[in-house]
């Protein structure tokens, strides 16, 4: 999913999302706290349609519960039992109060299709043992508390999110909260899993996601929170996960790095002098975005506007990156569907790491385990 934090995808408009081919997103990501903030929620619930008629957007919104942002914001919040007082980022003498209740109003106002539960969210790189702990019982009660005061469950499905830190051991913290929400089952349209994309190990990560996907049932969607990198999502999607969103195929557009297919990372920096001079090159052959498809942007082109901070030069790098991220979960879903996914990924991860001797890089280790623990060799 694409991140719409404020109910647009910077630099794009709704009909380029929708009506370009290269796109064609189904579902965008919006945020809660921020939309509370700015116009308000209680203008968005007065507009028949809410936030989908204020954006001019008739496919499927996400929200988020505000609840990513007791990390984010950190300093300015102070979390209890009741919710998290925020004060303003922006104006000090003002603040927010965001209880389970107050979350679950905002986004019943803000009309989305998926709406996310209140969760305590922790730093995934917090040494705070007690901290965990009480985030992951309070999560849990938090949830019943959302469901009381879901107005309209027959049109928003309530995801939770599981937390419980980087404990994946027999009876710790994320089995505890696995469970908790099993017993919930009954009410809850699918799952989704937080707590990561911190700043922790891929090898802490993967294990987590892995845990987590084992746990959750196979007949309900997984959804892994804040995760982008094309890697993550070839890995995560062997484990069982089958939602993504995140900030950074469009954040680091707006910096001049494209998302390209070969080599680990799989990045070009356009603002490179590499770049400078290519102008017979596009950011890459094949690609069906608005920077390739018709060769008249080279990198050469992008990289002039890029350094001029010309705002076509962004526009075109994140269409460019949505396009990319696009094409790629397409080409995993039908791979998927055609029962040939694990080939899917091991010539992807081919591409990306062709080996020290050829070169390249060896594929890292975490991977390698993630792999295996979903049964495929790389």
């Amino acid at each position: 999913m694409p991140v719409g934090t404020k109910g647009s995808i910077k630099g794009l408009t709704t009909e380029e999302i929708t009506s370009d081919a290269a796109l064609d997103c189904d579902i965008v990501l919006a945020n809660t706290y921020h939309l509370a903030l700015e116009p308000g929620t209680e203008l968005l619930g007065s507009i028949p349609g809410g936030l989908h008629k204020f954006m001019a957007w008739d496919r499927n919104l996400l929200t988020d519960s505000g609840g990513f942002q007791m990390v984010s914001l950190l300093k300015f919040a102070e979390i209890t039992e009741e919710g998290v007082q925020f004060q303003s980022p922006y104006n000090p003498d003002e603040t927010m109060l965001l209880r389970p209740e107050d979350s679950i109003r905002h986004q019943n106002n803000i009309g989305s299709d998926i709406i996310m539960a209140l969760d305590d969210v922790v730093s995934s790189v917090a040494d705070d043992d007690e901290r965990f702990t009480v985030a992951t019982y309070r999560t849990l009660r938090w949830l019943d508390r959302c469901y009381e005061a879901h107005a309209n469950p027959q049109t928003q499905n309530l995801f939770p999110i599981v937390q419980g830190g980087l404990d994946t051991s027999i009876g710790g913290l994320r089995e505890k909260c696995l469970a908790g929400f099993r017993n919930r089952d009954a009410q809850i349209a699918g799952y989704a899993i937080g707590g990561l994309a911190g700043g922790e190990s891929k090898d802490d990560f993967w294990r987590v996601v892995d845990q987590c996907c084992r746990a959750l049932p196979d007949n309900k969607p997984r959804y892994l929170m804040g995760v982008g990198y094309p890697l993550d999502l070839v890995v995560c999607t062997a484990l069982g996960v089958d939602m993504y969103d995140c900030v950074y195929p469009t954040r680091v557009a707006r910096f001049g790095v494209a998302l390209i297919s070969g080599e680990a990372p799989g990045t070009m920096r356009l603002k490179s002098n590499d770049c400078a001079f290519e102008e017979d090159q596009v950011i890459e052959k094949g690609c069906k975005c608005q920077a390739c498809c018709t060769g008249k942007y080279s990198r050469a082109r992008l990289h002039q506007l890029l350094k001029s901070g010309n705002p076509l030069g962004a526009q075109l790098m994140t269409h460019h990156n949505i396009a990319y991220m696009m094409s790629l979960t397409r080409r995993m879903r039908q791979a998927i569907l055609e029962d040939r996914y694990p080939q899917f990924v091991q010539d992807f991860i081919k591409d990306q790491f062709r080996g020290e001797q050829n070169g390249g890089q060896n594929v890292p280790t975490w991977v390698q385990e993630a792999l295996a623990s979903a049964g495929i060799k790389v």
